[in-house]
C-alpha cells in the first residue's frame, strides 16, 4: 500500500502476485483483452460500412430530389439528363432553356423548373383508312419519325399542347388527300411518292413549332379481305393461263418435230424404195436380155410373165413365214397375176397415147 501527495492510497498486489500474472497471465485476461480487440475491429467495419451507405444513399437521393421541380426547388438545384433539356421559369415567365447537367435554381428570387423536353427521335405509327379510286377500301399505315430541336425547345414546349395527336391529325389531311387519286395498284407502285407529300406537309407544319421529321414511312397498305382474296385468285388464273400457254407450245412444238421427222424419215424411204425398185427394173431388164438371147423363140414378154410369177411366190412365200401378218393378196390365183400385168400394160399405152 503505497500513498501520493493528495492523500489517496494506491493498493498494489503482493510482489509474488504481481510477477505471477505480469509472467504467467490469466486465460480470463487473455480471452478479455482478444475479446476487446475484435470489438474494436468490427466496430470500425460498422463504422466503414455505414459511411458507404451515406454516400451511396445521399447521392441517389440528391440525384432524385433534383429531379423533381418542388424538391429541385427546395433544395435550389436540379439535374438534367443526357438529350433532355429544361424548361426554367422565373414568376412564372419563360426565362432559360437549360442543357443537360448540374444548375442552380434559386427558389427565393422566383425561379421554378417548369418541365423537361427530350431530344431524342421518337416515332408515331398512324393507321388512316381511305378509298382508292377504284373504290376500294384501304387501310395505309405510316410511320412518322420526329424531334424537337434544341435550339427551338421553348417553342416545342408551349406552342403545342398535344404533338403525336397533331401530326397524326396532318398525316390523315395528306392520306386522304392522296390514296384517292389513285388505283389500288398504282398505291402499292407510288407508296413512297405518298410518304414524300406526307413528309413535306409534315416539315412545313411542324418546323413553325419546334419539331423536325426526320423520316416518313408508309410501311402497310392493307386493302380488305376481301379484296386482297380476289386479287389473290386473279394473279393464280393469270398464272395458271400462261402455264397453260406454255404447255401448249411445248406440245406444238413437240408435234411440230414429230411431223418433220416423220417426214423426213418417209422421204429418206421413198429415196431408199425407188432405189430398190430400179435396182429391180435394171435386174429385171439384164435377165430378160440375157434369156431372150440365150433361149431362141422366146419374147421378152413371156421372159416378163415368167419373172412375175417367180415374184408373186416369192411374195407369198414371204407372208407364209411370218407369224403375225396382216396383209391379205386378193385375187391370190396365178392367172389373176396375168389379169393384172395385162391391166397394167393397158393403162400405160393408154397413157402413151394420150401423150
Amino acid at each position: 500500500m503505497d500513498s501520493t501527495d493528495s492523500g489517496s492510497t494506491i493498493v498494489r498486489p503482493p510482489p509474488y502476485l504481481y510477477s505471477a500474472i505480469v509472467s504467467r497471465p490469466s486465460p480470463y485476461i487473455y480471452s478479455a483483452i482478444v475479446s476487446r480487440r475484435r470489438s474494436c475491429y468490427g466496430l470500425l467495419c460498422h463504422l466503414v460500412l455505414l459511411s458507404s451507405l451515406t454516400d451511396l444513399v445521399g447521392s441517389h437521393l440528391f440525384a432524385a430530389l433534383s429531379k423533381s421541380p418542388i424538391m429541385g426547388n427546395l433544395f435550389c438545384c436540379i439535374q438534367v439528363d443526357q438529350s433532355t433539356v429544361a424548361i426554367k421559369e422565373r414568376f412564372g415567365k419563360f426565362d432559360e432553356v437549360l442543357q443537360p447537367g448540374c444548375h442552380c435554381l434559386p427558389w427565393f428570387l422566383g425561379s421554378q423548373l417548369a418541365g423537361h423536353l427530350t431530344l431524342r427521335v421518337q416515332q408515331l405509327d398512324v393507321k388512316c383508312e381511305t378509298k382508292t379510286k377504284d373504290n376500294v377500301f384501304v387501310n395505309v399505315v405510316a410511320s412518322i419519325q420526329y424531334r424537337a430541336l434544341a435550339n427551338k425547345a421553348s417553342d416545342a414546349y408551349y406552342k403545342l399542347s398535344n404533338t403525336r395527336n397533331q401530326i397524326q391529325a396532318y398525316v390523315f389531311d395528306v392520306i386522304r388527300a392522296s390514296v384517292p387519286r389513285l388505283n389500288l395498284d398504282d398505291v402499292f407502285e407510288q407508296k413512297n411518292d405518298i410518304a414524300r407529300a406526307v413528309e413535306d406537309e409534315l416539315e412545313k407544319a411542324m418546323s413553325a413549332y419546334g419539331f423536325e421529321i426526320v423520316q416518313t414511312l408508309i410501311i402497310d397498305i392493307e386493302p380488305d379481305e376481301h379484296v386482297k382474296r380476289a386479287m389473290n385468285e386473279i394473279n393464280a388464273a393469270a398464272r395458271l393461263r400462261v402455264a397453260a400457254n406454255e404447255k401448249a407450245e411445248a406440245e406444238k412444238i413437240i408435234q411440230i418435230k414429230r411431223a418433220e421427222g416423220e417426214a423426213e424419215s418417209k422421204y429418206l424411204a421413198g429415196l431408199g424404195i425407188a432405189r430398190q425398185r430400179q435396182a429391180i427394173v435394171d435386174g429385171l431388164r439384164d435377165s430378160v436380155l440375157g434369156f431372150s438371147e440365150n433361149v431362141p423363140g422366146t419374147t421378152a414378154k413371156d421372159v416378163l410373165d415368167m419373172v412375175l410369177v417367180t415374184q408373186y411366190f416369192d411374195t407369198m412365200k414371204e407372208i407364209g413365214a411370218a407369224s403375225k401378218s396382216s396383209a391379205v393378196f386378193i385375187p391370190h390365183g396365178p392367172g389373176a397375176i396375168r389379169d393384172v400385168a395385162s391391166q397394167i400394160r393397158e393403162g400405160l399405152l393408154q397413157a402413151s397415147a394420150v401423150n
